[in-house]
């Protein structure tokens, strides 16, 4: 009896198959050919927008939304052709409540995701700017719908949610090559300060490194227990020098200075208790000595021989680094 109908049904299915096999065709037809011509209707309909957007993941993101809509039409028209009108316009009224769950379970990724809409709106850095995002200091190497990469000047690549870039303060450091730099130094209290002042000065003015606009300054800066310590600030362009090569050379020349003017540089006051003097004594003659000797061969050096050192950038070299390694983040540069 169970198997006389279940032969009845599968004989009124056949027959019904046959006699919607027509529609069923023409629907199925009719869905690959707006599956096909999806992606071109997108695009066309994008290219409008091409002139008032500059961003490659809004139009990217419209052209992707126009083609689901076309294929959402081929489907529901295949659908009413097989009699399946309910379950039609059921899909199409649910596909909002199911967004919105989509939504709810993916939240980081839709977060993210809106970032990188909102950054490449705005654009606060391009490729191959140097930013500090999250104490993370490199070259922007690529940016994604998801997240952004960074070279760093130990060569590593660093990825970054675009959320986290977003809500974070950027640092660009591009933007603005123009950086200034400081350098501590701390001389006695019997020293002349206004003539120390004026040596560092004009040992900053000398370094081609250093700008002129803004003008270096040398001013004290605190009140130490053995020294009055002064604090250089200098500017230097970043995309030509670096500026920790150029701290380091404005500070030999300094040092080199000073002992060579017989300004002293004492450390900070510390108490000795001699056990034996005698033993003590002709170390101490020998080290003094061996002290002024080496101040006697700094200031015999040439001021060329100092200003030859190397002072040149990293930053062309990290952005040719990020431009040959491979790149870990899989997806289109939305930048």
């Amino acid at each position: 009896m169970q198997t006389q109908l279940v032969l009845d049904d599968l004989a009124q299915f056949t027959q019904l198959a046959l006699e919607k096999l027509p529609s069923i065709l023409l629907g199925v037809l009719i869905f690959a050919m707006f599956f096909w011509l999806s992606r071109p209707i997108g695009n066309f309909l994008t290219k409008p927008l091409a002139k008032s957007t500059t961003s490659k993941l809004i139009q990217m993101v419209i052209s992707r939304t126009m083609s689901m809509l076309v294929i959402l039409i081929g489907l529901y028209i295949l659908l009413r052709l097989v009699g399946l009108t309910q379950f039609a316009v059921a899909l199409l009224s649910g596909t909002g409540v199911l967004g919105l769950i989509i939504g709810f379970a993916f939240k980081d990724i839709a977060e993210n995701f809106l970032s990188s809409l909102l950054l490449s709106v705005q654009r606060p850095f391009k490729i191959g700017d140097i930013i500090e995002v999250e104490g993370y200091l490199g070259v922007v190497n690529k940016m994604t719908s998801r997240a952004t990469t960074l070279v760093d000047f130990n060569g590593d690549h660093v990825q970054l949610p675009n959320a986290t870039i977003y809500k974070n303060v950027i640092r660009n450091l591009t933007a603005n090559p123009l950086m200034r730099s400081t350098i501590d130094i701390g001389v006695g209290y019997d020293a002349d300060f206004d003539h120390a002042q004026s040596l560092a000065t004009n040992i900053m003015l000398a370094h081609p490194a250093v700008l002129d606009d803004p003008a270096p300054q040398v001013l004290v800066d605190s009140l130490g227990a053995s020294t009055c310590n002064l604090r250089l600030y200098f500017w230097v362009n970043s995309e030509i020098n670096s500026q920790f090569k150029v701290s380091s050379v404005l500070m030999k020349r300094v040092v080199e200075t000073f002992l060579a003017e017989d300004i002293a540089m004492p450390d900070d006051a510390r108490e000795r208790i001699i056990l034996n003097p005698e033993f003590l004594a002709q170390p101490s003659v020998e080290n003094s000595k061996q002290v002024a000797a080496t101040s006697e061969n700094i200031t015999k050096k040439s001021s060329s021989e100092i200003s030859n050192e190397d002072t040149s950038s990293d930053h062309d070299e990290i952005r040719e680094q990020a431009a040959q390694a491979r790149d870990p983040e899989q997806g289109a540069n939305i930048l």
